[in-house]
């Protein structure tokens, strides 16, 4: 598998997914054109959320999936597979509901190409259930595309506002952890990515990432190998 899991879109204030350009460029040598599944956007119709799409990837021709006549078709045609972010139930509920999770892993288990960024990448994952994302619709599972046998959690900050008695990510995580004991689940910063290629497994970016595994937590640091995670 060739997979590239980007924690965010943006990183600080930053131009929408400019920062991802070498990354993509890098995980995307030889592809001029990206079918983009826009499913987890809700407040960004699919069209024009594949117009903002084709806009920070100029130098490559983006087309929608819900553009075409016969979405399996679309897939399995397609030079690589984009999928962004949004909201992580959306996305997951509407893949369940055109029947395409089954033809989206078939094509990147053959080695087809995938890039998703925030709920994108937490698809990637053995589920959905450490999304920061709230419910706001109830996917028929959330069994998710298992490219890789652990829980993502993009986005992850250590932040706590000053005054905020709510859990913090480490907190919410922890839970998870508590009652899945033998489920990692590795927190991705903004401007981070995981890139998984065959049997490697590596943290891209400029920043550490945390694992969360039973009660214990370990720094991962950038281009560290991973890939005993893979083995879970």
């Amino acid at each position: 598998m060739n997979v590239l899991m980007l924690s965010s879109s943006r990183v600080a204030d930053e131009d929408y997914l400019q920062h991802a350009l070498p990354m993509l460029d890098q995980h995307l040598p030889i592809i001029e054109e990206l079918l983009f599944i826009p499913f987890a956007g809700v407040n960004l119709g699919w069209d024009d959320y594949t117009t903002k799409v084709q806009h920070a990837l100029a130098d490559y021709q983006v087309k929608g999936i819900h553009q075409f006549a016969n979405p399996h078709q679309a897939l399995e045609n397609a030079q690589a597979i984009l999928v962004g972010g949004g909201n992580t139930f959306n996305l997951l509920n509407e893949l369940y509901h055109q029947d395409l999770l089954g033809n989206i892993k078939n094509q990147v288990n053959k080695g087809k190409p995938y890039v998703g960024w925030s709920a994108g990448s937490n698809i990637c994952g053995n589920s959905i259930r450490t999304t920061n994302d709230m419910p706001i619709i109830q996917p028929p599972s959330f069994e998710a595309l298992n490219f890789v046998p652990f829980q993502l959690n993009p986005h992850y900050t250590d932040y706590q506002a000053p005054g905020h008695n709510g859990e913090t990510r480490a907190q919410r995580i922890e839970e998870f952890c508590i009652l899945n004991p033998g489920m990692p689940v590795i927190g991705i910063r903004e401007g981070g990515a995981l890139l998984l290629q065959g049997d490697s497994l590596l943290l891209k970016g400029e920043l550490d990432g945390v694992v969360f595994e039973g009660p214990s937590q370990r720094i991962i640091h950038p281009n560290q190998n991973l890939s005993g995670y893979l083995d879970n």
